[in-house]
């Protein structure tokens, strides 16, 4: 079995063979879908859904080598970076948080792919190839990967009413929708302008990158490297454009304001708690500055720290907006800028200016049933907490707490 395997690996140089390391199969992602059931424990949170995937061969590295009838045999080249590939989701392009993974994962298990679902770059990748030249000729060495980019969608759980009259809870697309990266494994090779190679393959880009017709490919040349021809530096110029699927854009989130004079709200007048359901603590703002808001008994001393009006109050589709003002400081709950892009960062008042950052969608139960969820409208990420104990801050998690801990009560009081 050695001895076949080997004579395979020797067979597979000869014929400019790309070898790439052995991937996992992609993992199979159960996802929430547009329409899809949902219940009470899931108002707050959400899940991606994929909307377009395009899958692009991709060289990141390479360098034109001629070998000679006496330099052939094991030698590593030293490639040149020719394109960089980032793992990016969204508006700020990092992949903190549990949404982005989920994400990613799908686009592997939509595509059959094993993608990169972290923060991950090519740069990182060694520049050398080592390889086993068998043949004297004219080489592209490269590494490539399959650049995969597309845009995704949100869903949300809200409350929908039926043909009948009724009610129900489904999936339904909520704000945060976006633009993504990612790329599946390097795989590394050489390949010569007479190699028959699969078309569309990452080796077949590479092979276009040798400008087989030109006079470099036929010419008589010292072992080593080749200088690219002007052909070859336009192509290899190219490969560093922007894709058109993701020049200029970005998620659907607007501009946070960054402060600005102090807001004057049209708030309703009904107060409220926003308690944990069938317990005794409710979210309560903090009396100094620094602090955040947190897991509250309500007592007679609550001094209307735990009373919230809804402020400035839009609807869309059956979702709310608003602004989450506080009685007892006279400030709006948020998450603030430099926080934003944070997994777990903690939701604090401040004085109202009323940007995006100080905006919420409110995902309702059937009528008749005060259970909620919280989304601040600027980063996208549902409202929750770790734990329930007095004292515990009230955060953003950008899937939301899939435990079902962020899913709040709205009791008028």
């Amino acid at each position: 079995m050695a001895v076949a395997a080997a004579a395979a690996a020797v067979a597979a140089t000869a014929m400019g063979l790309a070898a790439s390391p052995a991937a996992a199969a992609p993992t199979k992602v159960t996802a929430a879908q547009p329409g899809g059931t949902c219940t009470a424990a899931d108002l707050g949170t959400r899940h991606p859904y994929i909307k377009t995937t395009e899958v692009s061969p991709t060289i990141t590295h390479f360098k034109g080598w001629y070998v000679t009838e006496g330099t052939t045999g094991n030698q590593t080249i030293t490639t040149s970076t020719q394109t960089t590939i980032t793992v990016s989701v969204g508006l700020n392009g990092n992949v903190e948080g549990s949404f982005a993974a989920e994400a990613l994962g799908q686009v592997g298990a939509s595509l059959g792919l094993n993608v990169k679902v972290d923060y991950s770059s090519t740069s990182s990748e060694s520049n050398s190839v080592g390889w086993t030249f068998s043949q004297p000729g004219y080489y592209g060495v490269y590494k490539g990967t399959k650049k995969v980019t597309g845009t995704y969608g949100s869903l949300n759980c809200n409350r929908a009413q039926q043909a009948d009259g009724s009610w129900t809870l489904k999936w339904a697309e909520g704000p945060g929708s976006g633009s993504f990266t990612t790329y599946t494994t390097l795989e590394e090779g050489a390949v010569r302008c007479q190699d028959e190679v699969p078309a569309g393959s990452i080796m077949a880009k590479a092979q276009d990158l040798l400008d087989c017709g030109s006079a470099t490919a036929k010419a008589a040349h010292p072992a080593g490297a080749v200088a690219p021809t002007a052909t070859q530096e336009q192509r290899l110029d190219s490969l560093t454009q922007p894709s058109a699927l993701t020049n200029g854009m970005s998620a659907t989130q607007p501009e946070a304001s960054g402060g600005g004079a102090r807001a004057a709200l049209d708030c309703q007048t009904q107060v409220y708690k926003i308690a944990v359901p069938g317990k005794s603590l409710s979210w309560g703002a903090p009396l100094l500055a620094d602090d955040g808001v947190r897991l509250r008994p309500s007592t007679i001393f609550s001094a209307h720290l735990d009373n919230w009006r809804l402020c400035n109050v839009t609807e869309h589709h059956g979702v709310l907006e608003a602004s989450l003002w506080n009685w007892g400081n006279g400030g709006c709950a948020t998450i603030t800028e430099q926080n934003a892009a944070t997994d777990r960062a903690v939701l604090m008042t401040v004085p109202c200016t009323e940007d995006d950052l100080q905006r919420f969608y409110i995902y309702r139960d059937k009528p008749g049933s005060t259970k909620i969820g919280v989304q601040n409208k600027y980063t996208g990420s549902m409202m929750g907490h770790d734990r329930y104990a007095d004292g515990e801050f009230i955060r953003q998690y950008s899937s939301g707490r899939q435990d079902g801990t962020g899913t709040y009560s709205l009791i008028g009081v």
